[in-house]
């Protein structure tokens, strides 16, 4: 395969390999080399003619464009603006829905509701699928304090073999000198850390003097394991790194004796995420996203889409999908929150795709929206959650989050997902507090990345059937779910960075 058109309104194909000048496409010659990913105009478009992809608009060229040349974000302008009025208009597939597991993979649920991974099955019902240890800083005061504690107890169990899989401190520079909803949004991600299942146990810093009082934050925690979950002050404390490496000699006492059980896939959350997206992104590892979200969805698990900007010119898609007016409600909040808060700031709405999307072959937000959203396959949405807020619902849920990778991969993992699924056309080699698995959208990056690269879904772009691929794919993600390490683990990229939007003390 050397391009492909997507959808038979469209009238622009997509080099699946770098074409050159001469080869015919579609019937028709190309007039001029075409790199991988970009759009090739079919026929002759005219100043001010939309440009059709996905069978949808991605917006409209701002100059002639003829038959056999590429378009690009240098001629091709976004036809969206301003805030939008909503109407619900369920499809059938919705009318018709039943409960979460009657969605879209109309699976018989025969040998595959039997699928299963090893997991940690915790105390309070949830199911880890990594056991590890936290400590988590309640102010960025403590951020050394925290690393100081971290590496004198790895030194102290080096060598010693235990179902402990990490010990891992996660610096962030707030929890003080914010005010309002920064403030909150603080408090409630580490909250939230604090009950996630892939944590066995937790350690807790505080400083003494931040805003982020921990008297107030243990409160807001909740009820723990005292054995699993400890906090303390420096400031109340004789030697605060001493202190710390006695509790994580404690918590790690009781964490070694965890043991991976047989769990149904039901039990899975995953997040689905992109960035670096290029001109492939959907055509091959977002649809192959997709697919895995609607067989987990069909087993009664869970996945959530994430990325509110890049939901902007694909919305409807979405909202049609709503399995209620409430769900429909709440996601068209969703998204004019999150255009108010671009106004708010005085910034332009659609000022998207980044320079490294432009150049793998994305011009407009609709385009990059219209790709980003296949991840979720095509799921009824049963849940819309608040940024910091956490999972109730099973079935494909909307989060609201921005597009930046760190900061809506650390909002996917503190609603409760185990793993996060990121598919990537450019490459990068971050990862979350859970596992995030990078999956290329071509196979030359995961060539050239292979200790950044997990899955490369760029053999779809090569004729690998979607059956078999998704086949290999959904084996490879239990697997990870089991315990097999994906690449972020392995080379200790661990980070988190929670959404900041107002004034700083």
């Amino acid at each position: 395969m050397k391009y492909i058109k997507i959808n038979p309104a469209d009238n622009v194909a997509v080099a699946l390999q770098d074409l050159s000048k001469g080869e015919v496409v579609e019937g028709v010659t190309l007039a001029m080399d075409i790199p991988r990913g970009h759009k090739i105009v079919l026929r002759s478009l005219r100043a001010g003619e939309d440009v059709v992809k996905y069978g949808f608009p991605i917006g409209h060229v701002t100059r002639d464009a003829e038959a056999g040349t590429l378009v690009d974000h240098s001629c091709i302008k976004t036809n969206l603006e301003g805030l939008l009025d909503y109407q619900y208009e369920p499809l059938d597939s919705v009318r018709s829905s039943g409960k979460p597991g009657d969605d879209a993979c109309h699976s018989e649920r025969g040998e595959e509701s039997a699928a299963s991974f090893k997991g940690f099955r915790r105390a309070d019902g949830q199911v880890g699928i990594r056991n590890q240890i936290w400590v988590i800083p309640t102010v960025g005061c403590v951020n050394g304090i925290c690393e100081q504690i971290v590496n004198r107890f790895k030194a102290e169990i080096a060598g010693e073999t235990s179902s402990v899989d990490a010990v891992v401190h996660f610096p962030h520079n707030y929890g003080c000198s914010q005010l309002g909803e920064d403030h909150e949004n603080t408090r409630q991600i580490l909250a939230d850390m604090v009950h996630h299942p892939n944590a066995g146990g937790v350690l807790v810093v505080s400083l003494g003097c931040e805003n982020n009082q921990l008297d107030a934050f243990r409160e807001l925690v909740g009820p723990v394991d005292a054995s699993r979950v400890k906090m303390f002050a420096c400031q109340k404390v004789d030697d605060e790194i001493q202190y710390g490496v006695e509790r994580l000699r404690e918590i790690y006492a009781v964490c070694s004796k965890d043991e991976r059980t047989d769990v149904p896939v039901s039990e899975l959350r995953v997040g689905l995420k992109c960035g670096g997206s290029d001109g492939l992104s959907g055509i091959t590892a977002n649809p192959l996203l997709g697919v895995f979200s609607d067989w987990i969805v069909a087993q009664g698990g869970t996945t959530v889409l994430t990325e509110v900007p890049e939901m902007f010119g694909a919305e409807t898609i979405l909202m049609n999908r709503c399995q209620d007016r409430a769900t429909f409600d709440k996601t068209v909040h969703l998204i004019n929150d999150f255009k108010e808060y671009f106004i708010k700031q005085g910034m332009p709405v659609y000022e998207n795709p980044s320079p490294g999307n432009k150049a793998g072959g994305i011009s407009t937000l609709e385009e990059k929206s219209l790709g980003c959203t296949q991840k979720c396959g095509k799921s009824i949405v049963r849940g819309v959650l608040r940024y910091a807020e956490r999972l109730s619902v099973k079935g494909l849920n909307l989060l609201s989050a921005p597009g930046n990778d760190l900061v809506a991969s650390t909002a996917l993992a503190a609603s409760g997902c185990q793993i996060v699924l990121f598919t990537t056309g450019r490459g990068t080699p971050f990862g979350s507090f859970v596992p995030t698995m990078k999956i290329s959208t071509n196979t030359p990056l995961s060539e050239a990345k292979p200790s950044w690269i997990d899955f490369n879904a760029g053999v779809l772009a090569q004729g690998e059937p979607m059956e078999e691929v998704s086949a290999r794919f959904i084996e490879f993600v239990l697997a990870a779910a089991s315990g097999e390490a994906v690449n972020n683990e392995k080379y200790g990229i661990r980070e988190i960075a929670i959404f900041k939007q107002g004034v700083t003390l």
